[in-house]
């Protein structure tokens, strides 16, 4: 019988442990591997060491990919030491087990939307996506999605967005039991039930209780946007990296790393600061 992890580890994805050809600041010669690809195009990569690593790490301890992406944009990823269960996915509305969504949890968080009387999903997108707090040209939004049901986003065009659109989305999305945050191209609209902390909380707890991590395990996290802030602080350990919306703002807490370098290879420092902190592999 495998002994219970000693250590979680929880990471975000995107612009933490995985990167675009465009975000990854890399050389095209650089000996990256892919691990993701949509209509048989490469979109996300992690350098060849990083793979290295993360499949050593996975065996050393509970690691726990927690994203903002929906199932679907979940399930392209292919991540070296996997498949990984659990995952947080939807920014914590979604824990999957084995591939699965967790109908417990689903419950969990329809109750903490209900408690907090948050607006309804169709008239936060309304507002986000026709700009009428903004103005007329909306031709500064490249997209307008919704997100398993639970949230939306923009996609738009940074250089062309009015410079206080922001900062009207968040009051008026803040006084309706929701938030807005921005991460490079895309303006999120989150309610605030909707949260990786306490869906990382919830896998936690289950995974002690079914005697796969033991129950004094440091939680130790890595991310890089405004919604991973909550599952940074609610660490013991916790890391980011010197690029993303978080390093913009110049957030940081107590006991937070900052990496030494930006783009793909802070995904490899991550790793690696994960390693120097992550005991053997349990026997």
């Amino acid at each position: 019988m495998t002994a219970p992890a000693a250590t979680l580890v929880a990471t975000d994805l995107d612009r933490t442990m995985i990167y675009s050809r465009a975000a990854s600041a890399a050389d095209p010669s650089d000996d990256m591997l892919c691990v993701e690809w949509l209509d048989g195009q490469e979109l996300s990569y992690l350098t060849a060491r990083s793979a290295e690593l993360l499949r050593d790490l996975t065996r050393r301890a509970a690691v726990v990919p927690v994203t903002t992406r929906t199932v679907e944009q979940y399930q392209r990823i292919h991540l070296p030491g996997g498949p990984h269960s659990p995952a947080v996915v939807a920014n914590g509305g979604t824990v999957l087990w084995d591939g699965t969504a967790d109908p417990e949890w689903i419950d969990i968080r329809s109750r903490r939307m209900a408690r907090d009387r948050a607006a309804a999903l169709d008239e936060v997108a309304h507002v986000l996506f026709t700009g009428i707090l903004i103005g007329e040209d909306t031709s500064w939004i490249r997209k307008r999605r919704i997100a398993d049901g639970l949230f939306c986003y923009l996609v738009v065009e940074p250089a062309e967005q009015p410079a206080d659109a922001l900062a009207i989305l968040q009051l008026w999305a803040g006084e309706r039991g929701w938030n807005v945050s921005q991460q490079g191209r895309k303006i999120y609209a989150m309610p605030n039930a909707v949260d990786k902390a306490s869906a990382l909380a919830y896998v936690r707890e289950r995974l002690i209780a079914e005697d796969r991590l033991a129950p004094d395990a440091p939680l130790l996290a890595a991310g890089d946007g405004a919604l991973d802030a909550v599952m940074l602080e609610a660490a013991d350990r916790a890391i980011r990296p010197a690029h993303g919306e978080l390093h913009q703002l110049g957030w940081t807490s107590n006991g937070l790393t900052v990496t030494t370098v930006s783009g793909i290879a802070a995904g490899e420092q991550i790793l690696d600061w994960f390693h120097g902190l992550v005991g053997p592999v349990p026997g």
